[in-house]
């Protein structure tokens, strides 16, 4: 599919993503859109000091496995635990998944123990990091990679916030914004409900703003968001409900406590299969008419305007997306048709286009003085003409 990836390479429309000039945050470059460059539709959490379900992780085929020191392990095993999870990273039979740790929460004391442990692992991927509350939380994690992790890691290692409180959700930006190695945001329901002391309901209208906050946060910083947790796991048809929801959001995946959430929680993530051939067919009729200097295209009954590829740039984004999480995805990009008779083309040039604007502006004008003469001529006929007055 090449004209695809040529398509994709013209129309990358790059993001700039976490540059500020706060001095408590780290100095960041412009860095592309990272928000689909890897899939997370699943983040699955696994106990860390539960061996087997350690090694039945390695089959449950989610996106992202994050092995758990926090709130699955009590506190006389958390030792164990880190060693177990150590082993369970050296370990390669985990295919393309991502392989996490989720840490303990910053300022427990329990996070140095955590971090000195598994910085020192060379398949480490990710580290979330719970309860954040502000920047320092993620900034004291990636000061703490740059001080012990294995020299060839540095760079590889991403970091996830998960933010679970008014607080966090209050400075979000900051968070967002934190470290260039910030990869996604991750909402807590449970926690965040208990902090404000809030019912969880069937509705989550208790949870809109926290949810919605998020995803804004996420979009407008070129990061993943992950939506909350669906406790009722054995009801297929509330956790289908929640996916869809929180993908009409703009959440970009789930998390997921049991192996049965994985598969439902990664097909609903999944872009349309229509949507995404309409994505894919944007983008060839985008490069194609562009390349002739097109000024505008028909596609699907709809009129796209390339008038100095400016006026019709979401759509081209919002496909650019889909096909992008799509690919990430592994899904097969479907094959369309890219001929002049797939998009009847409008007008020839952009120069077309602007001496119709022009004729119609002036048929506009020539309308405007022809209603005043008419104004006029009315008025004189009912009132006659005025009385000159000469002195």
């Amino acid at each position: 599919m090449s004209l695809l990836a040529t398509s994709l390479r013209k129309v990358v429309i790059p993001a700039t993503r976490r540059v500020t000039s706060t001095v408590q945050y780290r100095a960041i470059s412009a860095l592309p859109d990272i928000s689909s460059s890897r899939s997370r539709r699943a983040l699955f959490y696994v106990p860390g000091s539960d061996e087997r379900k350690i090694h039945k992780s390695i089959s449950v085929g989610a996106d992202c496995i994050v092995y758990d020191l926090e709130d699955s392990v009590s506190l006389n095993k958390k030792g164990t635990a880190r060693h177990m999870v150590i082993d369970a990273l050296e370990a390669s039979e985990h295919g393309k998944a991502e392989k996490a740790v989720r840490i303990n929460a910053i300022g427990t004391g329990l996070e140095l123990d955590d971090l000195n442990v598994i910085l020192h692992s060379k398949r480490l991927q990710a580290i979330v990091i719970p309860k954040v509350q502000s920047a320092k939380d993620i900034n004291f994690v990636s000061r703490m990679i740059d001080s012990v992790a294995v020299e060839s890691q540095r760079e590889r290692i991403r970091l996830i916030a998960s933010v679970e409180s008014a607080l966090g959700i209050m400075n979000i930006r900051e968070i967002a914004t934190a470290d260039p190695r910030l990869d996604a945001l991750i909402f807590a329901a449970e926690d965040y409900c208990a902090d404000l002391g809030l019912i969880r309901t069937r509705r989550r209208n208790e949870m809109l703003f926290a949810r919605q906050t998020i995803v804004n946060a996420a979009g407008a910083y070129g990061l993943q968001s992950l939506d909350l947790v669906c406790v009722n796991y054995q009801d297929e048809d509330v956790l289908r409900e929640e996916c869809k929801e929180g993908r009409e959001f703009g959440f970009t995946g789930k998390q997921a406590i049991h192996p049965s959430q994985i598969d439902i929680i990664q097909e609903m993530f999944l872009p349309d299969p229509k949507d995404l051939e309409h994505a894919v067919r944007i983008l060839e009729g985008f490069e194609h008419h562009s390349e002739k200097g097109v000024g505008a295209f028909n596609l699907d009954g709809k009129m796209f305007v390339l008038i100095m590829h400016m006026i019709d740039m979401p759509v081209v984004k919002w496909a650019n997306k889909i096909v992008s999480r799509a690919q990430a995805g592994g899904m097969t990009m479907p094959q369309v048709e890219n001929d002049a008779s797939a998009c009847d083309i409008f007008h020839n040039s952009a120069h077309l286009v602007l001496a119709r604007n022009c004729v119609m502006l002036l048929v506009d004008l020539l309308f405007f003085y022809v209603s005043q003469l008419i104004i006029i001529i009315i008025i004189i006929i009912f009132h006659g003409l005025p009385p000159l007055s000469i002195e």
